[in-house]
């Protein structure tokens, strides 16, 4: 084991500061704590511990899932339990690495695979994948940014998401207005929208949870990244993209035309105001589209994020992972092969949620296809990922996206001024990064 365990457990008081301020993608499609460990394995089996993030009706679909295999699978019984939002899951593998009490397949959310990886407390899956007669090629390019690490493939896509943007077609439709494709379009769109009774905002035209998901959406779009390549310092400084994402953002505001929402309960308060029609235009998760369709009562539309230089987008959510320390590889791999390819397994998983499909087989399968000719706005989704980017790998990452939340607040909440406050972050991070 590498010395970078000792940064996997130095990170971990971290993270619950970061889930306090974070109203993100990820948290807003598990829905609510509720999911519980399953019923203890029957004797004579092989018995997997699987850890999860699946909560609320997301956290019933893994249940289901899981009950699938198990009786598919009369060898080997899978016991899966919820442990909490993404980074709680991040804790509690950390500590259970530490301990040499690990699960034997787990959840783990993208950003946070580097760490473990370089840690060398995830399994190689590269023979198992050539064992069971796969590739890397069957997978879907775009959610493949956060597999492979020094060599090694350590995790594969499951519960995976793109930010998009959510549309109120019949709120445009009412202004003759198009749906934006540029960031240009945006802002004419977002400051036609608005309306203003007696010094307050009756109606706004653009909203996006806080959450630095969206800010790091817009620096791509800019031809910026996060980290540069060398991956030294922070990318979007000396290029002058951040001044240029906070800025259009700061314009916005300043208009009334974008609806920054409050860092606590973010993604909810956003969205309750897209579906009240108070906003017209929500750059949100792909893991939104299934509740707005059901709940909104207007034309409801979704697009690829609006372009500035070129058409971008990060990806999110989670991968799944075989722990090197599993006494049972062997039953660790048939349940994640399984998810891969069994149609019962993640593409059934990923209809009933609405993340998106992961491998190249699910895509082009009679119940996808269909899934998308009835839902449309699910296969916009998916079309965007041919413009999926990550830049945002690092071993500090976790420090780092606390201090640029910081700045974000500083910047959108408290008016201080936007290079200032860049400058100091840079700074912030280039020590975090050594």
């Amino acid at each position: 084991m590498k010395k970078n365990m000792s940064m996997i457990m130095a990170s971990t008081m971290l993270l619950g500061a970061l889930a306090g301020c974070s109203s993100s993608p990820q948290a807003t499609e598990t829905g609510g704590a509720t999911g519980t460990a399953a019923a203890p394995a029957k004797t004579g089996k092989t018995t997997i511990q699987y850890w999860h993030s699946m909560g609320g009706k997301n956290g019933e679909y893994t249940d289901a899932l899981i009950k699938r295999f198990n009786e598919s699978h009369p060898d080997i019984e899978v016991v899966g339990t919820f442990q909490g939002g993404y980074e709680e899951v991040v804790t509690k593998l950390q500590q259970a690495a530490a301990a040499n009490t690990a699960p034997d397949v787990s959840m783990l959310e993208r950003s946070f695979v580097q760490l473990f990886a370089d840690a060398d407390v995830l399994e190689d899956l590269t023979p198992y994948l050539k064992k069971s007669g796969l590739s890397v090629d069957d997978f879907v390019p775009g959610l493949m940014g956060h597999s492979t690490f020094n060599k090694k493939l350590v995790t594969l896509p499951l519960n995976r998401s793109t930010p998009i943007m959510h549309v109120n077609k019949t709120m445009l439709d009412e202004k003759g207005l198009k749906v934006p494709t540029t960031w240009d379009e945006m802002k004419t769109v977002a400051n036609a929208l608005v309306i203003k009774e007696n010094g307050a905002y009756k109606r706004q035209g653009l909203s996006m949870p806080f959450d630095d998901w969206y800010l790091i959406a817009m620096m791509t779009q800019s031809k910026g990244r996060f980290f540069n390549e060398q991956g030294t310092s922070i990318g979007f400084y000396d290029n002058g993209v951040g001044l240029k994402v906070f800025s259009y953002l700061k314009d916005l505001q300043n208009t009334g035309a974008l609806f920054y929402p409050p860092t606590q309960d973010s993604g909810n308060i956003a969205n309750q105001m897209f579906m009240e029609g108070k906003v017209g235009l929500l750059l949100q998760s792909t893991g939104s589209i299934g509740g707005f369709a059901q709940n909104v009562k207007f034309d409801y539309v979704t697009a690829f994020l609006p372009k500035n230089d070129v058409f971008a987008t990060p990806t999110g959510g989670a991968n799944v992972t075989m722990l090197a320390s599993s006494k049972s590889k062997a039953a660790a791999w048939e349940f994640i092969n399984w998810l891969m390819t069994d149609p019962k397994g993640g593409q059934q998983f990923v209809i009933d949620t609405g993340y998106l499909p992961f491998t190249k087989k699910m895509v082009e399968s009679k119940e996808i296809k269909e899934l998308y000719a009835k839902e449309p706005n699910r296969k916009v989704a998916y079309d965007q990922l041919q413009y999926a980017t990550d830049t945002n790998k690092h071993l500090a990452w976790t420090p780092v996206v606390q201090e640029f939340r910081s700045a974000m607040q500083a910047i959108m909440y408290d008016n201080k001024d936007i290079q200032t406050t860049l400058t100091t972050f840079k700074n912030s991070a280039e020590k975090l990064m050594k």
